[in-house]
């Protein structure tokens, strides 16, 4: 098959390109010139910029859209915009399948502006007549990953944590390697068109579980104290202080962080079957690679 990866140049995407390779014909895509590799053909494209999404996408069967504007003022109005972009050009093209990966979580009544702009996206995705194949997962453990840097940071950089309730969340991360493997796996599958599928690692846990995991792995033992009060200003501007992530990525990741992302289904692990990564063991290779 030939596939286009749209952010390509990703966490995720980054990792995917090359699954892919290995057995299809895959076009890169990103916004920035990459010379050719990880088996690969690299194109220039911006999704807002419809002429260029359709050059991309001329005798595409299957894209992938891993494309988001977190860290921009207006993200929501810019991913709504890009994703009726993809949707439209889809369709132009005949391309068979457009392949999502979304937010766990986003059936909560009271949804952060990111989450909602993770299910909105989606919707605007399935708008025209190509069946969307949405993946959903929570935080991806791996490098590169906003919030599992984010949690790593804070380890190394402070001896104690004063934490909002939200460390108190539930979530179920997930390996990278584990949700590439997902994604590559629904490729071209008939029984996944239009379908909507939870990806969740082994583990359901807490963030402040996830924080104190990262620490055993790197031999630290930080004092972690909740606190009732941090809003999520303010928690945005304690993170871009201390961690390398920037208070305007930062503020709607935590405003995330209140509503718990499980998976509440099991049907991606019956049709794309493999044993699931640990936490530890996702972590430690994820440490060893920084």
């Amino acid at each position: 098959m030939r596939l286009a990866v749209f952010g390509a140049t990703g966490t995720i995407g980054r990792a995917l390109v090359p699954v892919l390779a290995r057995e299809h014909d895959v076009l890169a895509v990103s916004r920035q010139e990459r010379q050719t590799g990880d088996g690969a053909t690299w194109v220039r494209a911006d999704v807002a910029d419809a002429d260029a999404v359709r050059r991309v996408l001329e005798g595409v069967d299957a894209a992938y859209y891993l494309v988001h504007s977190l860290g921009a003022r207006d993200f929501e109005r810019r991913d709504a915009e890009s994703a009726e972009t993809m949707a439209r050009e889809a369709a132009r093209a005949g391309v068979q399948q457009l392949v999502y990966l979304g937010g766990l979580g986003d059936d909560s009544p009271n949804l952060s502006p990111h989450l909602r702009s993770r299910l909105e996206t989606g919707q605007r995705l399935a708008s025209s007549d190509v069946p969307v194949t949405t993946v959903q997962a929570a935080m991806v453990v791996g490098r590169g990953s906003a919030a599992f840097e984010t949690i790593v940071a804070l380890v190394d950089r402070l001896p104690g944590l004063i934490c909002p309730r939200w460390v108190s969340t539930r979530t179920q991360p997930i390996a990278l390697a584990d949700i590439v493997r997902f994604l590559a796996g629904v490729c071209g599958r008939e029984e996944t068109l239009g379908q909507t599928f939870d990806a969740g690692g082994p583990e359901v846990m807490t963030y402040r579980q996830m924080i104190e995991k990262v620490a055993r792995l790197r031999g630290r033992r930080p004092l972690i104290v909740e606190v009732p009060i941090l809003s999520p200003r303010l928690s945005s501007y304690w993170l871009h202080l201390v961690t390398p992530v920037k208070a305007a990525v930062a503020r709607p990741l935590i405003e995330g962080l209140r509503n718990e992302t499980i998976a509440k289904d099991e049907r991606l692990r019956a049709l794309v079957p493999f044993a699931l990564m640990s936490f530890d063991e996702a972590a430690r290779q994820a440490l060893a690679r920084a």
